[in-house]
């Protein structure tokens, strides 16, 4: 799965994802960025 890197400011592979629900009940995934590794997280149901 694909999610945008701020740090990189490229599109980049969700490494170690993983489902979560954010604080308005929505669907969203969650994991870090192979290169630089801080957080990205991709909003809808993956």
């Amino acid at each position: 799965m694909h999610g945008y890197c701020m740090r990189c400011r490229k599109k980049v592979d969700i490494q170690h994802a993983k489902a979560i629900v954010m604080k308005n009940n929505k669907p969203a995934t969650m994991g870090t960025c192979p290169s630089c590794g801080c957080k990205v997280c991709r909003i809808g149901k993956g």
